[in-house]
């Protein structure tokens, strides 16, 4: 099932947690050999979870991460912002209905349909709270995901060439891309709804960060 908690949130499932944040420093330093740090337990955790950001989470039958995003608003800091200005020209991204996706992960064993339903959560955490645009840095493999699932960012800019390639998109929140992504994950667009309603309940405030 989907979750949508926010970081203060997150002690409410440890077991969700803790899987989390270990199968990010599994896929990031392990798999893809990025330069992030990981503590103690294992765990992969940058300055921008501190922020308390708002995590979108496929949670596996047995309560363990299957995969997840995290999302920001860009009012705040923001790795786009902070790191990743030149792939935008030097543009800064700063509007209440514009957050930021990073951290797009997946564990190892997760079904092959994870990434349809974190795509389905993200948009369904757009809609939900009447955003505009999602915007994020990501690198090559994630070209081929968006395009097998049909919703694929507006390129802004891209740094190096072929699998080492990193790029800056825009992804189009609508009620046409949650349905959508709904049908690629095989969950009704009801249910989706459900779980952020169960997760957000009548709130039309946003989760603050920072």
């Amino acid at each position: 099932m989907l979750r949508f908690l926010t970081a203060e949130e997150l002690g409410h499932y440890p077991l969700l947690r803790d899987t989390m944040f270990a199968d990010r420093a599994t896929q990031f330093r392990e798999r893809l050999g990025w330069a992030v740090s990981v503590d103690r337990n294992g765990w992969e955790r940058d300055e921008y979870d501190a922020l308390n950001p708002t995590y979108v989470i496929w949670q596996m039958p047995d309560g363990r991460h299957g995969g997840s995003m995290r999302f920001l608003p860009t009012l705040g800091p923001t790795m786009v912002n902070d790191h990743f200005s030149s792939l935008a020209a030097g543009r800064r991204f700063a509007h209440p209905k514009v957050w930021e996706c990073t951290r797009f992960c997946l564990a190892e064993h997760t079904p092959p349909t994870t990434s349809a339903a974190l795509m389905l959560g993200g948009a369904q955490l757009g809609v939900g709270f009447g955003l505009a645009r999602a915007v994020g840095v990501f690198d090559a493999r994630m070209v081929r995901i968006y395009r097998l699932l049909g919703w694929q960012p507006t390129v802004l800019g891209t740094e190096g060439q072929g699998a080492d390639a990193v790029s800056l998109g825009i992804w189009e929140f609508s009620e046409e891309i949650r349905r959508k992504m709904a049908r690629k994950a095989g969950i009704s667009p009801e249910v989706s709804q459900l779980w952020f309603n169960r997760a957000f309940g009548d709130r039309t405030d946003l989760p603050a960060a920072g």
